[in-house]
């Protein structure tokens, strides 16, 4: 008796554990060399405790990348969690911006300084890119690959991708964020990832 419900308490943590595996994986530390997204590096920026009107601006207005870059780059000495990016980080920032926002009406916290952003802000390329990707193959596959949107486009359109459960929005802003970040050399792939090869 004792046995069998050992063995059911092992099924079920493995049954958990494996369910919330697309989760963990945004958090686990091999997974440290892929950039961060957009989400990520917005979510720093409002924990930041920018004035009230910045974090509405960045969570309501409609801009381009380009405008976006501007708009950030004027402040990026005036809002603490701008100071300190690369511009690359600064470049996946807009462009999460442009794709993502501005959020519903409905999703804009009434209190910027107590929201859970986690929870409200929409997944970036990584997330989704750890997510979906190694579903099917080793994210090495992914990431190390320099590609346009198109060809990033084109790859999910395909009869093995277009079953994935990513609307046309979450489709451009993951290929968006893999022309910025993508294209890793292997040499900066963590040994445990390397195996399995690194192309379509």
């Amino acid at each position: 008796m004792r046995i069998a419900r050992r063995n059911a308490v092992a099924v079920l943590a493995l049954l958990g554990a494996a369910l919330a595996a697309p989760v963990q994986a945004e958090f686990d530390p091999i997974f440290d060399f892929i950039p961060l997204g957009g989400r990520s590096l917005l979510t720093d920026v409002l924990e930041g405790k920018p004035p009230a009107g910045e974090a509405r601006a960045l969570l309501t207005e409609t801009r381009s990348t380009q405008e976006w870059v501007q708009y950030l780059k004027e402040r990026k000495t005036s809002l603490a969690g701008l100071r300190g990016l690369a511009e690359e980080e600064l470049l996946t920032l807009a462009d999460y911006l442009a794709v993502s926002m501005p959020l519903a009406a409905d999703q804009v916290p009434a209190d910027p300084a107590a929201a859970n952003w986690a929870q409200i802000l929409p997944r970036d390329g990584r997330d989704m890119a750890l997510e979906f990707c190694q579903s099917c193959h080793i994210i090495t596959v992914t990431v190390t690959q320099d590609r346009t949107v198109e060809h990033w486009l084109g790859t999910m359109n395909k009869p093995s991708h277009i079953e994935i459960k990513l609307t046309p929005r979450e489709r451009e802003a993951l290929a968006r964020y893999l022309v910025l970040n993508a294209g890793i050399p292997i040499d900066r792939i963590p040994e445990d990832l390397r195996a399995g090869g690194a192309s379509y």
